[in-house]
């Protein structure tokens, strides 16, 4: 099997993440000094499953699959640049979106993992520009709908072509029945601030909106005439640039392959590992410490540890995620030296802000622990003794629905001193942020300000498993000889219960305290598109995702519920 193909399975497609920009089908990248161009030119036959052309620049997952390539390449491979311009090679259609009939024919799990990648690389642009000084800037030069223009939503700046056609619009609601919701309704009022009237009549109009009516609106920021489109748009490039403080000569690391082994029952990397136990619904994934103190980032390149980890860990999610979806419950342990990953994250943390490449290590490891945050599985993490949950990797525990401690010696060799520990560092209160703005720790003790506080002065030193308890970072402590039995009957709980609800209940309880952007994009309007993804005012076979390009007008149950 290749790296970047789709493999037929007797049950499923099977969906690689790894790309390469000499292997892109749908995106062209083009660095000159500070300023990237990511031109969007859409391969139609080259589409991820058979059944659908990409007409009009209309994507699927495969063509963003290449783009989040490309952002992520861009910050660590190119660090020089300073503005990203995301724009289309065809000379009148930006991006006409997601691909209707991709989303008509797919089941609802597949739409489901669609979308939320499709979020989750509208979000790294935006981390981009907010924590890399990489600004992106969308040259809108055609027609810009649904998902094309949410793409151009998540960029900080928009230049449209004025040329009396083109416009910028969001027809799902009319045309198919369905939400703009990569990010489409939230950033329109809360990011681009388009008073919410405006944003209804927006959104309820087929036909969009254009010129100088985009402008005064907020939906766009300037215009350009055609004859002067990329000289407007080079120069505001420029301009963006120079705000930047992203480093003018600095050497990227390249993003060399994974290493990775797959077999029927689990993927094995340097770093990360997932053993895959069909009959109980599970997947035990496992991740590593340092086996060694660290070096130098820049020399290491994506052989560094943090780095290597991060993109195994990243990875193994996006896999798990997409091609395994009735493995519901994630069992989360880590093995290795609390005191060497403590030496690794001291070089990350101390690096950070001054150094791009520990900048961007940091951010990197930021979203992929996101990423879990918004994986509809059930988290459980086990702590036992050899394990290394310390500062950024007590993240991974702290992100999970329960945390299990063994308050004795290892269950293999009951005469061993060995014990489990963990310890809180300062990666614990501040550098990862949920999708809320809070920490873990202040999602975990929402409300309980001296609690946090306390914890504060149990920093940098290993605590057991009764300390933890006590603290309440774990949800129980079971001793050698209960704990077995005590997680076998947790596990098998979990498979008893509806996948359904536990999705529902897991992300309610994860995202405490204020809304975001990011909240509302994967909390509210991300269930309220699940939810109408499978009504049949949508999916039925006289919804309006069926019937759209057929000439029919859907059928709608006119009732609201």
């Amino acid at each position: 099997m290749t790296a970047i193909d789709v493999v037929d399975t007797t049950e499923r497609p099977t969906v690689s993440f790894d790309r390469h920009p000499d292997s892109y089908r749908h995106w062209r990248i083009r660095v000159d000094g500070p300023v990237a161009w990511l031109e969007l030119d859409v391969d139609e036959q080259g589409g991820l499953v058979p059944g659908y052309e990409l007409k009009l620049n209309s994507y699927d997952l495969g063509v963003d699959i290449e783009l989040s390539d490309a952002v992520q390449r861009l910050r660590f491979e190119h660090p020089g640049v300073r503005t990203v311009v995301v724009t289309s090679g065809k000379d009148t259609v930006f991006c006409a979106g997601a691909n209707i009939r991709m989303l008509a024919a797919s089941s609802h799990p597949w739409k489901v993992n669609f979308c939320k990648f499709t979020n989750e690389t509208r979000n790294a642009m935006e981390d981009a520009t907010a924590y890399s000084g990489q600004t992106y800037l969308a040259a809108v030069n055609g027609a810009c709908a649904g998902g094309g223009y949410e793409l151009a939503l998540a960029c900080e700046h928009i230049v449209l072509v004025d040329d009396n056609s083109s416009t910028v619009a969001l027809p799902e609601v009319p045309l198919l029945g369905v939400l703009p919701a990569t990010g489409g309704l939230t950033r329109v009022v809360d990011k681009r601030h388009v008073r919410k009237d405006r944003a209804d009549v927006f959104a309820t109009r087929p036909d969009g909106v254009k010129g100088r009516t985009a402008v005064d609106w907020g939906l766009v920021d300037e215009l350009a005439p055609r004859r002067e489109f990329a000289a407007t748009v080079t120069r505001r490039a420029t301009e963006l640039a120079e705000r930047s403080t992203r480093p003018r000569e600095a050497t990227g690391i390249e993003l060399t392959p994974l290493r990775r082994e797959e077999s029927a029952d689990g993927l094995a990397y340097d770093h990360v590992s997932a053993h895959l136990d069909r009959e109980a619904g599970t997947v035990e994934l496992t991740v590593r410490g340092p086996r060694e103190q660290p070096g130098d980032p820049h020399e290491q390149g994506a052989a560094f540890w943090l780095l290597a980890l991060t993109r195994e860990l990243d990875d193994a999610i996006l896999r798990l995620r997409t091609n395994e979806p009735e493995l519901g419950t994630w069992v989360l342990r880590t093995e290795g030296d609390a005191a060497l990953v403590a030496e690794h994250e001291a070089v990350v943390l101390g690096g950070a802000g001054e150094d791009w490449l520990c900048t961007e290590i940091l951010h990197y490891y930021k979203r992929t622990l996101k990423r879990l945050d918004v994986t509809s599985r059930s988290l459980l993490a086990l702590i036992e003794p050899g394990s290394c949950f310390a500062g950024l990797l007590l993240e991974l525990a702290l992100a999970c629905d329960r945390q299990y401690m063994l308050d004795g010696p290892p269950i293999e060799d009951e005469d061993s001193d060995e014990r489990a520990a963990i310890t809180v560092t300062a990666a614990n209160f501040g550098p990862f942020p949920m999708g809320n703005g809070l920490t873990r720790l202040q999602s975990r003790f929402h409300g309980h300000d001296a609690h946090l506080d306390w914890l504060t002065r149990e920093r940098d030193h290993a605590l057991s498993a009764e300390e933890a308890l006590e603290l309440g970072l774990v949800t129980d402590a079971p001793d050698d000889i209960d704990w077995e039995d005590e997680i076998r009957l947790v596990v098998e709980a979990r498979r008893g219960l509806s996948p359904d609800a536990l999705t529902g209940m897991e992300a309610n309880h994860r995202f405490v305290g204020p809304e975001t952007v990011e909240t509302k994009v994967f909390g509210r309007l991300s269930a309220w598109q699940n939810w109408i993804f499978n009504r049949p005012n949508a999916a039925g076979e006289q919804g309006a995702l069926r019937r759209y390009g057929t000439g029919q007008k859907a059928v709608f149950d006119r009732k609201r519920v």
